[in-house]
């Protein structure tokens, strides 16, 4: 059993859902050394997410944006904790609501994803800092 961690950086996004599948992998390269096992991505943020989701056509991410938008709406009225603004209180509860962390399975040195899907960087504020991960690989080598 091997198991490695690392902590991957996202550059900032604007506001909205991100397919970042790529983006993990390229900064994941001891990925490849396993054939079999799993790998948790913790999101290191109470301001977004971590999702899977549609990887081909970016409607299914605008789709997925809008309504976490009409669900809960940046509206100062309606949350006490406003420090950072009127998207404060609104990012962390979509966070809360789709989660932070990833469980996913490894083969053959590939995260084992269904044919459509990708991993998905739900960013919720308007500045955004860069966001970190912390992914854990356990398994074959």
């Amino acid at each position: 059993m091997t198991i490695i961690q690392r902590t991957i950086t996202i550059e900032p996004h604007q506001r909205g859902i991100h397919c970042i599948t790529g983006l993990i992998e390229k900064q994941l390269p001891e990925l490849a050394q396993f054939r079999c096992g799993t790998a948790h991505l913790f999101l290191q943020h109470t301001s977004a997410a971590l999702a899977l989701g549609e990887n081909t056509d970016p409607d299914v991410r605008a789709d997925l944006n809008e309504h976490l938008e009409r669900l809960v709406p940046d509206d100062l009225r309606l949350y006490r904790h406003a420090l950072e603004g009127a998207d404060d209180a609104s990012s962390h509860i979509k966070s809360a609501l789709i989660g932070v962390s990833l469980l996913l399975p490894v083969q053959n040195g590939r995260f084992a994803l269904g044919r459509w899907q990708g991993i998905y960087l739900c960013e919720f504020r308007d500045h955004a800092p860069p966001r970190t991960i912390v992914a854990t690989v356990m398994g074959q080598t």
